[in-house]
């Protein structure tokens, strides 16, 4: 028999990386806390749709409400289990779905931000891996429903990195990564914790800014002042992450070095980081994607912030790093998820801090 899977979080990447997975055949559960979203997809199945250069399909699907996932302890327990759901939900899913795992089964971060040690300190380091979704641009756009805003990454962009979390490549990790490749291209990496932080630096320059603004993608990187500042951002990030070691791989396609002196104020760099930015955003469908954050906020939806920019003054401040940026981004982002604010390009022009 093949793996058991389950999907934790039927969302965005989770229902996206899942139903490629049945459509290949695999044996897959999904779990969700949406009821709407789980009653469409077990009426109608789930749909997957791209923007462009790939035809539509829909799977059917096995699909659980939350409160009936205890019917899993009669029934075969589950091998792989990958976390999909946001980061201040991932304590209580993991506690949820371990007592469902098998003797040998593990579960996967397939999630945004650095959830490996929440999960580890639930089912132990030897149960935990990481999958990373890079620049992988999907939206529950409706029950059901998944899309994706571009086309395939394929050989040009690698979507997913599956790593274990001590850095060898294990056969159960090629085996995360044969499952995630069912759906786009995917990479098993000896360096989790570097390119982690890296995927945390690429959304810390993006996601609160969309959120905060209003803005889509393309609409901040041509506003020169809201660009600037996503540099600045991200020099911070990557300036923390250098000093606690780890080895950064390329943010937005770029060295991150280049975008660490783009931030601090380095001419060379900045044209650099500019020239490639801007052509980013006037590629045909570059840039038309509002991040994930930024959706959040126009549903309604608690954010991130915490666990992204956040996450990343607060470990700064261990290491006695000041990132003011960051720091302003996260309690602004705050403020218009309470409502005390409405989202505006303003409230970052008005920090004066490029």
């Amino acid at each position: 028999m093949g793996n058991r899977i389950a999907i934790i979080g039927a969302g965005a990447v989770g229902g996206y990386a899942g139903a490629h997975m049945v459509q290949a055949g695999e044996d897959v559960t999904f779990v969700d806390m949406w009821p709407e979203h789980v009653e469409a997809m077990r009426r109608d199945g789930l749909r997957i749709t791209h923007i462009r250069d790939v035809p539509e399909f829909t799977v059917p699907v096995q699909a659980l409400h939350l409160t009936e996932l205890q019917q899993v302890s009669k029934q075969r327990p589950f091998d792989i289990a990958f976390i999909c759901v946001k980061s201040y939900d991932t304590a209580w899913a993991t506690t949820m779905v371990k007592q469902y795992l098998a003797p040998g089964g593990f579960c996967v971060s397939l999630q945004n931000c650095m959830n490996e040690e929440t999960i580890a300190g639930i089912v132990g380091w030897g149960r935990t891996l990481g999958a990373i979704a890079s620049s992988i641009t999907v939206e529950l756009c409706e029950p059901g429903h998944v899309r994706r805003a571009s086309g395939k990454g394929g050989a040009a962009h690698t979507v997913f990195r599956v790593g274990e979390v001590h850095g060898r490549i294990t056969d159960r990790a090629q085996e995360v990564g044969r499952l995630c490749a069912l759906s786009d291209s995917c990479v098993v990496t000896a360096n989790l914790w570097g390119e982690r932080w890296s995927k945390l630096v690429t959304n810390a320059m993006a996601n609160g800014l969309s959120a905060c603004t209003g803005l889509i993608s393309r609409e901040i990187l041509l506003d020169d002042t809201l660009r600037q500042f996503t540099a600045r951002l991200g020099s911070e990030a990557i300036r923390v992450g250098q000093a606690l070691g780890y080895s950064l791989e390329e943010v937005h396609h770029l060295d991150p070095e280049i975008i660490a002196r783009a931030g601090e104020g380095d001419a060379e760099a900045r044209r650099a980081y500019d020239e490639h930015r801007i052509r980013e955003a006037n590629k045909p469908g570059g840039g038309a994607h509002r991040p994930s954050m930024g959706q959040d906020m126009v549903k309604g939806r608690r954010t991130e912030i915490e666990f992204l920019n956040g996450f990343i003054t607060d470990r700064a401040q261990e290491i006695g790093l000041a990132t003011p940026a960051n720091a302003a981004l996260t309690e602004i982002v705050k403020r218009v998820e309470k409502g005390e604010l409405q989202p505006d390009p303003q409230h970052i022009k008005a920090l004066r801090l490029n």
